[in-house]
């Protein structure tokens, strides 16, 4: 009889490689939906887009369950190595809201996404979408624009301007998304994906507004300066030494009695098309061009560098040996316009440090501080007492006993320990909608007068 098959599910390699501690210092994220199926199949579908966006350093099929507390997420942020979590949830008003949180103690942003469109929507736009599988291998490019309001424009616009601390704090925090970049280690063809991020202006009667419209692109390149068939002959050499099956890899030259009209074009007078003769240098950029070398010996290293010394490797017109390339970023998706209303300390459980739509005066933030402190120190409190009860029952067992099943005393109350404040990190759904529906209220206020 043959043996059944495994019914447990294979991980991928990029999950096993987001599963690892953290070792390299790249960041590590978890992009999750708050209520599973609750949230509707469109903002499930944009979680694992920004999925895509966040590869390889991060869990593409993480799964979620609606029982799923936020304390059982940043319970295994340590184990794992995860520096971030991106929470995507929606309220009974159908406002789609993004937490962004940095473990282990916060701050946490709050966002709103205004609008959206899934990578699906961005491919049936284009006449060609890209679709290159290596593409998600290593992090993407992270370019910002307009994070910092100027001084001359910070002063013309008064109140409307964002705090420097808020714009400060928000450059950090997506910029510790992605690993950083070292410009004379890194090299540029491993760069295969670009995150923009661009932020609205603010204007006179925006009150202080942060909006950001986020862009997936992903980077093509090819050679310039050179007529259309050679690099049609070009890119057939790289499919074939990549032994990739294609039709028609190289060009069918059956019903040409020379090879001069393959390379020319005769409607041109025998010129290159009159495409090609259009100088256009915009999206032009000089690269140091790639040379296949051989591995040698030590004998005959000794021997090049003999015949090469007091000579350098310049190509014609005393140049350095580098190749025009022009670039082209093709979308990839998805669009997001998010749009900042709270900022909170700890992971979506602490004292709000900015709000979009709440003003408070100085005593209000004074008194709100007492209350915070007050908070704080009773926790410590409880902390402390449940912490002597737990090592007076370890000693009373101990001696009743005598030291017999003192691991699994001990575990069962470190388990009671660890349990003890669990209602402080439950992800409150409740609170989290009424107070997105009050923003609502607010705005509806706000247009009517």
């Amino acid at each position: 009889m043959a043996r059944g098959g495994s019914q447990r599910r294979k991980q991928s390699v990029a999950d096993k490689q987001a599963t690892k501690p953290l070792k390299d210092g790249n960041p590590k994220s978890m992009v999750i939906r708050i209520g599973a199926g609750e949230v509707g199949a469109s903002v499930t579908q944009l979680v694992k887009d920004v999925r895509h966006v966040m590869e390889p350093d991060t869990a593409v099929r993480l799964k979620e369950r609606r029982a799923n507390k936020l304390r059982d997420y940043t319970t295994m942020c340590g184990p794992l190595g995860v520096t971030h979590l991106l929470l995507f949830s929606r309220s009974e008003a159908g406002n789609t809201n993004l937490r962004m949180a940095r473990t282990p103690r916060g701050p946490t942003l709050h966002f709103r996404v205004e609008k959206y469109s899934l990578c699906k929507d961005i491919m049936k736009a284009q006449k060609h979408p890209r679709a290159g599988a290596n593409d998600f291998h290593v992090a993407p490019l992270l370019v910002m624009n307009d994070f910092v309001t100027p001084e001359a424009d910070r002063e013309l616009l008064g109140d409307a301007a964002p705090p420097k601390h808020l714009e400060k704090l928000v450059t950090d925090m997506f910029q510790g998304l992605f690993p950083p970049v070292q410009p004379h280690n890194t090299p540029l063809q491993t760069i295969k994906r670009v995150v923009l991020l661009s932020r609205e202006p603010p204007s006179q009667g925006d009150n202080g507004t942060f909006t950001i419209n986020l862009r997936h692109y992903a980077i093509t390149t090819k050679v310039t300066g050179l007529p259309k068939p050679i690099r049609r002959l070009h890119a057939a050499e790289k499919l074939i030494a990549s032994k990739e099956k294609k039709r028609r890899a190289l060009p069918d030259l059956g019903g040409l009695e020379d090879m001069a009209e393959y390379m020319l074009d005769p409607s041109a007078a025998g010129y290159t098309s009159a495409s090609e003769t259009e100088l256009d240098t915009d999206a032009e950029v000089e690269v140091a061009a790639q040379v296949t070398r051989k591995v040698l010996s030590r004998k005959e290293r000794d021997r090049a560098a003999a015949r090469e010394d007091g000579r350098k490797s310049m190509s014609r017109g005393g140049r350095p040996n580098v190749e025009k390339r022009a670039v082209k970023l093709v979308e990839l998706g998805p669009r997001m316009k998010l749009r900042l209303t709270k900022v909170e300390e700890d992971i979506c459980s602490g004292k709000v440090m900015w709000h979009e739509f709440v003003h408070k005066s100085n005593a209000e933030v004074k008194q709100m501080d007492e209350v915070w402190d007050k908070r704080n120190k009773e926790k410590e409190e409880r902390r402390r007492i449940q912490k002597e009860n737990i090592e007076k029952k370890r000693k009373d067992r101990k001696e009743n006993k005598g030291g017999e099943g003192e691991g699994e005393d001990e575990d069962e109350e470190m388990e009671d320990f660890d349990e003890y404040d669990m209602d402080d990190d439950v992800w409150h759904d409740e609170d989290e909608e009424e107070g997105a529906a009050a923003q609502d209220e607010d705005m509806e206020d706000e247009d009517d007068g």
